[in-house]
């Protein structure tokens, strides 16, 4: 991998040289957007919501979501927290670098920004795709914008969320391709079903 500045550049499936590179990620009345390469950190196991309260983080409550400083808070479990930060990178270094400073008790990393994939899902038949690929009932009224679902989407074990244009997912990133050639499948049954 490159480097730059000391760093490493992570390729991630559907970049060049990536294991999915190629596989279409559909457009139109469905979208699948990748986000894999957007910022997010992890932390799991004793200490780590006692860790990130104390910097200042207002956990939600178990498969909700909250806010903090423009950062998505995750609460996948008592001790299980993910944090995202797609245009709050900056901020999500300052608190990553704090934790890799810091001295237990803190939890350890979960590694969801190496091994997990993130996307979203879009369009104007979102509703009809999503009830095809995930069992559980995920309309407005019945799944809010702060709920989490840690169900299979797609076939995969992934943990699912509102976004302002659709749904998030996120899954083991060794399934990228399987999960987009999954949704490309459902839209173009949406689209058959529409015409």
């Amino acid at each position: 991998m490159a480097t730059s500045a000391g760093t490493a550049t992570r390729i991630y499936p559907f970049m060049p040289g990536g294991a999915a590179y190629g596989t279409n990620l559909i457009s139109g009345t469905l979208a699948l957007s990748d986000l894999t390469d957007s910022p997010r950190f992890g932390l799991k196991g004793g200490g780590s919501a006692a860790w990130l309260a104390a910097q200042g983080v207002t956990l939600p409550a178990v498969n909700r979501i909250g806010d903090h400083r423009g950062m998505r808070v995750l609460r996948l479990g008592s001790e299980d927290i993910l944090l995202l930060a797609e245009d709050a990178g900056e901020r999500l270094a300052k608190v990553k670098a704090a934790w890799q400073a810091a001295a237990g008790p803190k939890g350890h990393s979960s590694w969801r920004e190496e091994g997990w994939a993130w996307m979203r899902l879009s369009g104007s038949r979102l509703a009809e795709a999503m009830s095809m690929l995930c069992a559980l009932d995920l309309r407005a009224e019945k799944f809010g914008a702060d709920d989490i679902a840690q169900t299979r989407v797609g076939h995969i074990e992934a943990v699912t969320f509102r976004s302002p244009t659709g749904f998030d997912i996120l899954f083991d990133i060794t399934a990228s391709a399987h999960f987009a050639r999954t949704v490309a499948a459902v839209a173009k049954h949406t689209d058959q079903h529409h015409a």
